[in-house]
């Protein structure tokens, strides 16, 4: 199974006396994502809301958005296709998402399948994890790779956009995010908040603009 989640510490772990008689239910409410150890590459199907709104925001200044949360969703071309989805999510300290989709999600390209895979992901990655992309798409011709970013990453260093560019020579397509594919995101890849009907996805105000400015930066660097 691809898109599992990483076990997540017992309350006695956390100091607490584990109390039998609570249901399962509030147990499981009860560990919130901050008892996860820090710098854990997480996996799952879908993250939470406050995560999503937060890090996907197409902002121009990035301030305190340093994880990378990455949607992803793999084709598997074969005999028969198989398409696979989930989402990891890091901390810039350790392994990068970009990074770990490839150490974790597809440690290995199968030479006689073919793979389409698309990420979401909330910025465009380093100069590492993009030289990263380079290599792995030059080792697997078999391997078709879009990137749909939310932000431009540091895009204004001479070595980001040439790292960019040599991502694009290698055959890697790499696209702003327009708002339906936040919705997209946010319908595939978001966990309905608790109690509530799944609601409908409410762009916030400088969407549209704030992609424009991004994809009209990304054609100037491409």
């Amino acid at each position: 199974k691809m898109a599992e989640k990483q076990e997540e510490p017992s309350n006695t772990q956390n100091g607490e006396p584990d109390n039998a008689e609570e249901g399962e239910e509030k147990k499981k409410k009860k560990l919130k994502r901050e008892d996860l150890p820090p710098f854990e590459i997480v996996t799952g199907e879908r993250l939470p809301a406050i995560f999503f709104k937060f890090q996907f925001r197409n902002v121009e200044y990035s301030s305190g958005r340093n994880k990378t949360f990455l949607c992803y969703v793999v084709e598997t071309q074969g005999r028969e296709s198989v398409t696979s989805r989930g989402y990891l999510e890091d901390e810039h300290a350790a392994a990068h998402a970009e990074m770990a989709f490839f150490n974790t999600i597809l440690p290995k390209c199968e030479s006689s399948l073919r793979y389409n895979i698309t990420w979401y992901v909330s910025s465009s990655p380093c100069v590492t994890c993009a030289d990263r992309i380079t290599e792995t798409l030059k080792k697997n011709k078999n391997l078709r790779l879009t990137i749909m970013v939310g932000r431009l990453f540091m895009w204004e260093e001479p070595e980001m956009q040439a790292a960019l560019k040599k991502m694009k020579s290698a055959g890697c397509k790499l696209r702003i995010m327009k708002p339906q594919d936040f919705e997209y995101v946010w319908q595939n890849f978001v966990e309905p908040e608790e109690g509530e009907e799944a609601k409908a996805f409410v762009p916030w105000e400088d969407i549209q603009e704030n992609f424009q400015y991004y994809e009209e930066k990304l054609a100037e660097i491409l």
